[in-house]
């Protein structure tokens, strides 16, 4: 869904245009796009760890090539550094309007909550700890964060929340409006973060069949508090499986269909009150 932002604020570029700040748009992975599928030989966003990848034996790959030239371009040591990168995408699972944070730095903290105050439903989920600050498209920037926006089918359009994304992407411009002209008040120096503590597979047998499906009463309640004892997963058969953590948590991405084939079911985040720290007065240049 966010391509179809990304063609009207090409076709009408005064929507983004700031004055103290160039703003740029890419298109992350249009071959993909073109033929309405996630990708073509594997997922763009995780094809960021140059060091991590082989790419000796993986340089063929469509996504390998494209996460390459990306970072070419807009590296932080590359033509045309990026200082903030918004990196848009859609979900399947009911997380609504949702802001991943890879780093939890004070610049990013703080157009958190400045951003909440403006949207109350807008959810704030922290990867920090999930190992993929260093593998994502935004990784390449030293300020990014990605918006995730569902539950939408992959592919598809639904109003409300094309509206919804559009207006948090003028919310997040203003703010580096304000932050560059050292303007910034923020209000509320608590900031609710959903934090990542680990990802869960869904049930299968010794030869790695899935049995098992999310359970109706957790279907759709992504930040819902999931407690010891409560069900999480119903078998084929009709069997019920319950959740046995000691820790309280919040589900997020639950039954995300993208992650199948990753062999999520959902990750599972803490609760936390952040305190908000001073501002950083490091002038944003490039979004």
């Amino acid at each position: 869904m966010g391509y179809i932002l990304l063609k009207k604020f090409e076709q009408s570029p005064q929507l983004i245009n700031r004055s103290s700040f160039e703003t740029l748009t890419l298109l992350g992975n249009p071959k993909a796009i073109d033929k309405c599928v996630r990708y073509i030989d594997k997922d763009l966003n995780r094809c960021f760890n140059f060091q991590a990848l082989d790419y000796e034996k993986n340089n063929s790959f469509y996504e390998n090539q494209r996460a390459q030239e990306i970072s070419n371009q807009f590296g932080l040591s590359e033509n045309t550094p990026i200082d903030l990168v918004v990196d848009q995408h859609s979900t399947t699972s009911n997380v609504g309007l949702m802001l991943i944070l890879d780093h939890l730095d004070p610049f990013i903290l703080n157009l958190s909550a400045y951003l909440v105050a403006r949207i109350p439903d807008l959810k704030i989920y922290s990867s920090a700890i999930s190992g993929r600050a260093q593998d994502s498209l935004r990784s390449i920037a030293k300020y990014r964060f990605g918006i995730e926006v569902g539950p939408i089918c992959h592919g598809s359009l639904q109003a409300d929340l094309l509206q919804k994304t559009e207006i948090l992407v003028y919310e997040i411009l203003d703010y580096v409006v304000l932050h560059n002209r050292n303007a910034i008040e923020i209000e509320n120096t608590l900031l609710t973060v959903y934090e990542y503590v680990n990802s869960i597979d869904y049930p299968r047998s010794n030869e790695g069949v899935m049995i098992a499906m999310i359970h109706p009463q957790l279907e759709g309640q992504d930040y819902k508090a999931l407690n010891s004892g409560d069900p999480i997963f119903m078998t084929f058969d009709g069997e019920i499986i319950t959740y046995q953590g000691r820790l309280t948590v919040y589900p997020v991405f639950v039954n995300e269909v993208a992650y199948y084939e990753k062999k999520v079911a959902m990750s599972l985040t803490r609760k936390k009150s952040v305190q908000l720290d001073e501002l950083t007065n490091h002038p944003i240049d490039y979004v």
